[in-house]
C-alpha cells in the first residue's frame, strides 16, 4: 500500500513538473510574440511603401532597467533598380506592409529571454519592416506606380518612436541586418547626433551589411553599376549621404560602407562572414556558368571556383583591416558561410567562438564598454561550413589551404 501510494505521488510530482516547464516555454514563447503596428499616419507625409501601403513596425517594449533603452534593427531584403523588379517586389512583404506578418516571434538578440540576451533582454526592441528596397534611403518624387520613398518612412517611424518615449532613451543601439545593415551604417551618424544627442549611449550595428566593392577582383564595374543604378531609381540624394564621402567620389560609390566607416563619428560594431553567402552567389565575383551550383553547395565547386572564394576572403578580411584602425569600430569576422546572424542562437548566443567569446559576449562587452571587440579569423583561406564545421572535400585542392 505504501508503495502505491509513493508511486502514485511520484506520478503527480512528474506531471506537476512537466506543467511548470510547459508553461514556463508558453509565457516565454508569449512574452516574445510581437503584433504589428501598422503606421497610417505616415501616408500624409509621403512615407509609403513601393505599393504606397504604410509602413509597419514591431515593438516589444522594455521593462525594469531596460524601460529607458532601445534597440532599433532595420529589416533586410536586398535592392530593386528598375520599374520591373520593383513592381515584382510590391507583391512582396519586402515591397508591401499588406503582406507583413501580423504578429512575429522575437528571438536572440530580440529576446525577451535573459539566459539567450541577457544584456538587452529587457529593452523596448523593434523590428522595422522593409518595404522599399533603398536600405531606407530612397525620396523621390514619382508619378508612377511605384513610390520609392525609404528616406521618409525612417523619419517616420523614427518619429513615433520618439513620441512612444524613445525621446527619453539612455542607451540605444540602431542596427540592421543585410540590406537593413546598410541603412544602419548610412542613418547612425544622423541616429545618434540628431535624434539622440542627449542619450547617455548610442552606438550602430551591422549584421551582414559591409558590402565590399573589391574593386581589384572581377565584377567590380558591376558592383559599382549597380549601386549607381539603386541611387539613381531611388532619388538617394548626395546629401543624404555622408559629405566626407560624397565630397571625395560619386555619390553611389558612399553606398560601399568601406568608403564611410572611416569618417564616422558614431561607433559600430560589424558582424561579419569573411565569406559572405549572398555576396558570393549575386555580387558578380565569377561568370562561370556553374558558379551557381558551387555556392549553393561548396562541396561541388572546381579548383578554380575555390581559389574566386579564397581571393574573396582575402579582399572582404583587407578591406576590413584598413577600417580596424579606429577603437570605434569594433568587429566579429569569422569564416563560416552564411549571410545573416541574428535570428539563429548559431548566429548569437549560440555562435562560432572568437577569442573565447560569441557573437553576443562580444557585442555585450563592446556596447557597455567592458570591453573592446576587434577579431577577424585568418585561420581559414577557404569557408567553412554554415555550421562552421571544416569543408573537406575530394574536388578541391588542398594547396589552396596552404
Amino acid at each position: 500500500m505504501a508503495i502505491n501510494i509513493q508511486t502514485a505521488v511520484d506520478h503527480w510530482l512528474k506531471l506537476l513538473v512537466c506543467l511548470v516547464i510547459s508553461t514556463t516555454i508558453h509565457a516565454s514563447a508569449n512574452l516574445n510574440n510581437v503584433n504589428i503596428t501598422i503606421l497610417q499616419s505616415a501616408v500624409a507625409k509621403g512615407a509609403v511603401c513601393l505599393d504606397g501601403s504604410p509602413p509597419a513596425y514591431y515593438h516589444a517594449k522594455g521593462f525594469g532597467e531596460g524601460a529607458n533603452n532601445w534597440f532599433l534593427e532595420l529589416q533586410g531584403g536586398g535592392w530593386c533598380n528598375t520599374e520591373e523588379k520593383c513592381l515584382y517586389r510590391t507583391t512582396q512583404s519586402t515591397g508591401s506592409s499588406k503582406y507583413k506578418e501580423t504578429n512575429i516571434t522575437f528571438g536572440q538578440i530580440d529576446s525577451q529571454n535573459q539566459t539567450e540576451n541577457p544584456d538587452f533582454y529587457n529593452w523596448n526592441r523593434v523590428y522595422i519592416g522593409y518595404c522599399d528596397c533603398s536600405s531606407y534611403l530612397g525620396n523621390l518624387e514619382s508619378n508612377t506606380n511605384i513610390t520609392r520613398r525609404g528616406a521618409r518612412i525612417f523619419d517616420a517611424i523614427i518619429e513615433d518612436l520618439l513620441a512612444k518615449g524613445m525621446s527619453n532613451a539612455e542607451n540605444a543601439i540602431l542596427a540592421g541586418d543585410s540590406a537593413g545593415g546598410l541603412g544602419a551604417i548610412l542613418h547612425c551618424d544622423r541616429f545618434s547626433q540628431e535624434v539622440l544627442p542627449n542619450a547617455k549611449r548610442v552606438k550602430c550595428l551591422t549584421d551582414s551589411g559591409f558590402f565590399i566593392h573589391a574593386k581589384h577582383l572581377p565584377g567590380a564595374d558591376k558592383r559599382a553599376e549597380y549601386f549607381a543604378n539603386v541611387t539613381a531609381y531611388h532619388g538617394i540624394h548626395a546629401d543624404s549621404l555622408p559629405s566626407s564621402c560624397t565630397s571625395r567620389m560619386n555619390a553611389s560609390l558612399c553606398l560601399f560602407p568601406e568608403n564611410i566607416i572611416g569618417d564616422m563619428k558614431t561607433p559600430l560594431f560589424l558582424v561579419e562572414s569573411a565569406f559572405d553567402e549572398y555576396q558570393l552567389t549575386h555580387n558578380f565575383f565569377s561568370n562561370e556558368s556553374t558558379w551557381t551550383n558551387c555556392t549553393g553547395n561548396l562541396e561541388v565547386c572546381t579548383p578554380s571556383q575555390l581559389q574566386t572564394m579564397k581571393d574573396y576572403g582575402i579582399a572582404s578580411r583587407q578591406t576590413l583591416q584598413e577600417i580596424s584602425d579606429t577603437t570605434s569600430v569594433g568587429m566579429f569576422v569569422h569564416s563560416c558561410y552564411r549571410h545573416g546572424h541574428f535570428y539563429e542562437h548559431a548566429g548569437w548566443d549560440q555562435s562560432t567562438l572568437l577569442a573565447g567569446k560569441t557573437i553576443a559576449q562580444a557585442i555585450g562587452d563592446w556596447f557597455y564598454d567592458r570591453s573592446f571587440f576587434q577579431e577577424i579569423d585568418y585561420d581559414n583561406e577557404l569557408p567553412l561550413f554554415r555550421n562552421c564545421s571544416k569543408f573537406t572535400s575530394c574536388s578541391h585542392n588542398t594547396n589552396l589551404y596552404a
